[in-house]
């Protein structure tokens, strides 16, 4: 079958299907003598567990691994398993810090008037350095939040000069 074809049964566009095959995901296609590449059954089935891997948060250096695995007649399943229990914390831990990024935005949007007036307390924070003493970790979008005496976790929002405590 075609790209096209190989593109409406496995639901991955053309593009996507090129970009896997150039980021040896996929094998490189066979050729027709014009040079059009041309899938079988097993493609469509590899680009089948891309799919599926992908629909499931995995990402492309994790699908490598599961590909190898999947390939690898004398894997273990502990090893997939393994793997699997790690993407589940990675999400779980993804989850848990978009959740603190909602709490910051709902405190920001409270704080702010959204009136009519150019003053206002969100951008005044978006403006703001960082000034947490710990060193920078790998950004991931998510919002920190510090940690008073009790060990209770709150989120930061600076407030403004003219603000009281």
């Amino acid at each position: 079958m075609n790209i096209g074809e190989a593109s409406k049964a496995s639901k991955i566009s053309a593009k996507m299907i090129r970009y896997y095959e150039q980021i040896g995901l996929t094998p490189p296609a066979d050729r027709t003598d014009s040079g059009y590449r041309t899938y079988s059954q097993h493609d469509v089935h590899r680009l089948h567990f891309i799919r599926r891997a992908r629909d499931l948060g995995f990402s492309v250096a994790k699908i490598t691994d599961l590909l190898q695995l999947w390939d690898d007649k004398s894997r273990q399943s502990a090893d997939v398993k393994s793997l699997t229990q790690q993407h589940l914390a990675e999400l779980g831990q993804h989850i848990a810090n978009m959740l603190k990024t909602a709490e910051v935005l709902k405190a920001l949007i409270h704080c702010c008037a959204g009136d009519e007036q150019s003053d206002c307390p969100i951008l005044y924070t978006l403006q703001q350095p960082d000034t947490s003493a710990k060193e920078p970790e790998a950004r991931t979008g998510a919002v920190s939040r510090r940690t008073h005496a009790n060990g209770a976790a709150q989120s930061h929002v600076p407030r403004r000069p003219s603000e009281p405590s």
